[in-house]
């Protein structure tokens, strides 16, 4: 099998039953039996109709337990589509991860199969999860932005589309998340992407990072960090 069949093969599309059995097991059971308390700050800001990227810090493996508890189907009647690395779609992580919607992009050089996906389901409608900052980042630091998501934008707005980016922050009463802790998620205003943009790259991952840090700071807030 090419490697584009193999890419092809592993970009299917959400299966209902395995979607519905992971809620119940994420947030019903995992989300509401691990934190104490969980905080959803400007949800107002959350699209619920058009094509959508969420840019979300990136600061726990419970970050994407959180986005999808807050912008998933219960809340957005639309599924959270998770860009993830390669090393994650593989043996039975990856079999679950597939039927969940996700599908696998090399950041350091994404393949064009992978990117006329993600494209393809903005066209659609969907809403998609990257983490600009690619991997996790427990103390904050400022890091350089990948390149991938403003790519893809353009990409999806050079289609006649206007893609709302919405900066999302993450926190956690502890660096690293306790048993019976806080967790807290806050969406900014999405940032438009159309045709018509001339925003350089740099630019734009300023403003965003910007964005994510200044929701970053107000989910802090909520659960008495700075």
């Amino acid at each position: 099998m090419s490697l584009l069949q193999r890419e092809k093969k592993i970009c299917l599309g959400v299966d209902p039953f395995w979607s519905r059995l992971a809620m119940i097991a994420t947030q019903d059971i995992a989300l509401n039996n691990f934190f104490w308390r969980k905080i959803v700050i400007s949800a107002e800001n959350l699209p619920l109709n058009g094509p959508v990227i969420l840019a979300p810090t990136h600061r726990s493996r419970w970050d994407a337990l959180m986005l999808t508890m807050a912008a998933g189907r219960r809340v957005t009647k639309r599924d959270c589509r998770y860009m993830v690395t390669r090393s994650e779609m593989t043996g039975l992580q990856g079999w679950f991860l597939n039927r969940l919607g996700c599908f696998p992009i090399d950041q350091g050089k994404p393949s064009l199969t992978s990117l006329r996906f993600a494209v393809d389901l903005l066209i659609s409608r969907q809403q998609l999860v990257v983490f600009p900052e690619g991997r996790i980042n427990r103390t904050g630091e400022p890091v350089k932005l990948k390149k991938g998501l403003i790519r893809l934008a353009q990409l999806a707005s050079n289609k006649g589309l206007e893609i709302k980016i919405v900066p999302v922050g993450l926190a956690y009463s502890e660096v690293i998340p306790k048993f019976r802790g806080s967790a807290s998620i806050c969406f900014s205003k999405p940032i438009i992407i159309s045709k018509d943009c001339n925003q350089s790259t740099n630019d734009f991952n300023i403003n965003l990072y910007k964005s994510m840090r200044s929701a970053e700071q107000s989910a802090l807030l909520a659960i008495g960090r700075r």
